[in-house]
């Protein structure tokens, strides 16, 4: 009996030490960063600057944590490593706008928690704000944009929405830009073209100065019609007459003379 007693004791000893550490130790470390458990994005303007901090939760032992911006690895100070880890994203521009930051656990780097910025900012455009082009010819007004949130964008002529003709113009928009072909300019087409961005922050436009000059300007003006340009002429004795279809050749009747110049003979004397 005593040694069955013995062996229930050192069972009950063991069961107590699993009970006690061995949860622990299979329990996976989690990762919070500004206290969020969870991917998050966090909304933030040009300008402006955002701390972000990473702490181990749950952890028996001292955590190596790592930081990442996108797929580039941030380089931290030794203290700013262990159990904690902070980084603060200065200077924050539309450029950073869906930017991740991740931190992970350095020794089981699949433990990780991320941040997405979400940059707000009004629209910005840009582009050729001066064309000029021949009549007949097609021309692209190309206006890049830069919003978030995304804008509504339209096209102007002269201060006035403008008339989209199906067989004249096309429009094309994609993320970054908002485009107006026109095929086969006319006069017509000269004018202000004004690409404009609505969102709920702002409204701005951008001016497109397309001039069109007609196809033969500046060229000298054309010598008339076939008929006009059939010229008389008139058989002379011993002139012959030449007849293009545009001009009348009448050449004379050339002498040529040639010179002879007396050559004194040398002897060779040998």
């Amino acid at each position: 009996m005593a040694w069955k007693s013995s062996v229930i004791m050192q069972m009950g000893r063991f069961l107590l030490l699993v009970i006690l550490f061995l949860p622990r130790e299979m329990t996976s470390s989690i990762l919070t960063v500004n206290g969020k458990t969870e991917n998050y994005i966090l909304d933030t303007t040009p300008g402006s600057q955002a701390s972000l901090i990473c702490a181990v939760q749950n952890h028996t032992r001292e955590e190596e944590l790592l930081w990442y911006r996108e797929e580039g690895r941030v380089d931290l100070k030794s203290g700013n490593k262990i159990n904690s880890s902070s980084v603060c994203v200065s200077s924050i521009s539309e450029d950073d706008n869906g930017i991740s930051f991740t931190c992970r656990l350095g020794r089981d780097q699949s433990v990780s928690i991320s941040v997405v910025l979400n940059v707000t900012f009004p629209p910005l455009l840009s582009g050729n704000d001066f064309q000029t082009v021949e009549e007949g010819s097609n021309v692209k007004l190309v206006c890049n944009v830069k919003a978030n949130p995304q804008a509504q964008m339209m096209w102007y002529k002269n201060s006035s929405l403008l008339d989209l003709e199906r067989s004249h113009h096309q429009i094309q928009q994609t993320s970054e830009s908002f485009q107006l072909s026109i095929t086969k300019v006319e006069k017509s087409d000269n004018g202000t073209y004004s690409c404009i961005a609505k969102s709920s922050l702002k409204t701005e436009s951008l001016d497109f100065h397309l001039i069109v000059k007609a196809l033969h300007e500046g060229q000298r003006p054309s010598q008339g019609n076939s008929s006009m340009r059939k010229l008389r002429c008139h058989r002379i004795q011993r002139e012959f007459c030449i007849r293009t279809s545009t001009i009348c050749v009448v050449p004379t009747v050339f002498i040529a003379i040639i010179k002879f110049t007396p050559v004194t003979p040398v002897s060779l004397i040998t």
